[in-house]
């Protein structure tokens, strides 16, 4: 239930900071390439901030957990870019912001 929520929460944060729909990152399709991008962003930002399991963020996205696996390697792989990196560190600065004291795990 935990991790349902905070991927909620995750997911409507994608929504507005790369401003696509929630509808389309909510879907068990896996839609355009930029939205699928946006998902797999946001299961490395869940597993990696948030301090879930795969198979919790899996859950969480409706997603199968080797697919959490892939989207984990693909972001770390895609951060040695540096305007991918700047990006990513931007959002984890606002997820900081908004569980200030390190609650985002708890």
């Amino acid at each position: 239930m935990r991790a349902w929520k905070l991927c909620g929460a995750l997911m409507a944060l994608l929504s507005v900071f790369f401003q696509v729909s929630l509808h389309d990152l909510r879907s068990p399709q896996r839609g355009n390439c930029h939205i699928a991008r946006i998902r797999q962003f946001g299961m490395y930002i869940a597993h990696t901030m948030f301090g879930l399991s795969m198979s919790e963020v899996a859950y969480a996205f409706c997603r199968e957990r080797t697919t959490v696996k892939h989207a984990c390697h693909l972001i770390e792989d895609m951060r040695e870019n540096e305007k991918f990196d700047r990006s990513v560190s931007s959002f984890e600065y606002l997820i900081r912001a908004l569980y200030p004291c390190g609650s985002v795990g708890e």
